[in-house]
């Protein structure tokens, strides 16, 4: 209202020298818009012009002394920048965001985002109701249409079409079921070369060194699947597969002893180490961080240092697999997020230091 007053009193006061002196004011009106259009592209040099309210009264005020046709040349503005400074006085009249205590319904937090996102990567077949009811049971009430705008914003589709499980999932699934075996060679400082069977549980990656032995015979390796049975007990019946290579050191008998638990062997193809590939990892870690740095004596050399690696890989060393925990922890333990650097730290050598595990002082 005072802008509007203010604009009719100027253009009433500017239009009084007009009258006067039309002629020679129409000369001299160009030459000041140009100037002043000049004043404000100098103050914007960086960017577009940007006019401010003192500026557009005066582009308001001064096209009377200047002829019609000549409008177009002498001012940079169009027929459509008066309805666009009407439109924004307008809205800045009836703009009310400001008395707005709370704008709507509030947005979900981004907490509640990601607990939803979660259960709908790691569980393809579950619905928006199957994933409100995990989230109720967790304590958050969030109603089923909100987990569907979450998954839709996600790009998550529907299921159960949401997509099979991967590789990587499906093989996990079958892992809980599997154990592998495979024979190790090492060489000693009497350049003799002794064996040792190694059993690795795919599901939770725990190894086990059955025995060690310079004569290796299908007789030897069906004692060691027995003494197996006989230290896994009751967990030997989680176990549906065995996998080995076609050694002919592993005979019917040793099929037999697992036939007897109720686990199916499966041979792996001739010349293909990549059938049983977690074994053969882990008996390249067991040579890269033990074997190729210590020289081995005996027989019971060998043992020892593989019973204390073994010791050490299923109760310390973390793997990626299983979260970075080791093959013996509990599989809902989380790994301790809390700072507690006012605690010395401990350390614990392995083979004289080759191998170090860390803790906290109790």
């Amino acid at each position: 209202m005072i802008e509007a007053l203010v604009y009719r009193v100027a253009r009433k006061l500017l239009s009084v020298p007009v009258l006067l002196l039309r002629r020679q004011v129409a000369k001299d009106a160009e030459p000041l818009v140009l100037r002043h259009e000049n004043a404000v592209l100098r103050r914007q040099l960086a960017g577009p012009a940007r006019y401010e309210s003192a500026d557009r009264l005066w582009f308001a005020a001064l096209p009377s002394p200047i002829p019609r046709r000549r409008w177009a040349q002498v001012f940079p503005v169009t027929p459509n920048t008066l309805p666009a400074w009407h439109r924004r006085l307008v809205a800045r009249r009836w703009d009310y965001s400001k008395r707005r205590s709370k704008p709507g319904r509030p947005p979900t937090a981004q907490a509640i985002k990601e607990l939803v996102l979660r259960p709908a990567e790691e569980n393809p077949r579950w619905g928006c109701r199957r994933i409100q009811g995990e989230l109720a049971r967790l304590g958050h009430r969030v109603a089923a249409s909100t987990v569907w705008e979450i998954l839709t914003a996600a790009g998550v589709g529907p299921a159960p079409r949401r997509g099979g499980p991967t590789w990587r999932e499906f093989l996990t699934a079958q892992a809980d079921g599997i154990i592998a075996c495979d024979l190790l060679h090492i060489d000693l400082v009497d350049l003799r070369r002794v064996y040792a069977m190694v059993f690795l549980e795919h599901g939770t990656r725990r190894l086990h060194i059955a025995g060690v032995t310079a004569h290796p015979t299908a007789q030897w390796t069906v004692q060691q699947a027995r003494n197996l049975a006989a230290e896994l007990g009751l967990r030997f019946e989680s176990l549906r597969f065995l996998i080995r290579d076609r050694d002919s050191k592993y005979t019917e008998s040793l099929d037999a002893v697992f036939a007897a638990e109720g686990i199916e062997t499966l041979s792996t193809a001739p010349g293909s180490p990549r059938m049983n590939a977690h074994c053969e990892r882990v008996i390249g870690t067991l040579r890269r961080e033990a074997l190729d740095h210590l020289l081995l004596l005996n027989e019971a050399h060998a043992r020892r240092v593989l019973d204390v690696y073994a010791h050490h890989y299923n109760g310390h060393r973390p793997h990626q697999a299983r979260g970075q925990r080791p093959p013996l922890a509990d599989d809902s333990a989380m790994l301790c997020t809390d700072e507690r650097t006012t605690q010395p730290l401990v350390r614990t050598r392995i083979f004289g230091g080759l191998i170090n595990e860390y803790r906290y002082a109790a």
